[in-house]
């Protein structure tokens, strides 16, 4: 095999990786999420959360797994996550999460997110002693 050919090769599966759907195995969908409001009940966290750039306000629930995670017990407002799960009538049944920082998030949850962080600074923050 010569190297161009490997390289075009090399570049065509990195290219075919590049534009998997966002749709995970037994129907879980990628989504990613900033908390909205300080979370009261961590069961039923407000956020706002995007799927394949589809902004909207859902609530996260988090099954028992979820909720002895510690990233979960530890969730604040501003907070951005990588979440997989699905989609159900409530909000967005989360499966897995990871805690990301915001310039990870997708450019329609990046002003979101910046606006959030600010507010907190602001407001929240000089409360906390």
């Amino acid at each position: 095999m010569t190297p161009r050919l490997s390289l075009t090769l090399m570049l065509f599966g990195l290219f075919a990786m590049g534009t998997v759907s966002l749709v995970r195995a037994d129907g879980e969908i990628l989504g990613f999420a900033v908390v909205s409001e300080v979370p009261k009940d961590k069961a039923r966290v407000s956020a706002k959360v995007s799927v394949n750039d589809a902004v909207s306000n859902m609530k996260l629930l988090a099954s028992d797994t979820i909720l002895n995670n510690l990233i979960w017990k530890k969730l604040e407002i501003c907070h951005a996550m990588k979440l997989e799960g699905n989609k159900v009538a409530e909000g967005f049944q989360v499966v897995t999460v990871h805690v990301i920082d915001a310039s990870m998030l997708p450019m329609s949850l990046q002003s979101f997110a910046g606006d959030c962080l600010i507010k907190k600074a602001i407001e929240i923050a000089p409360l906390v002693d």
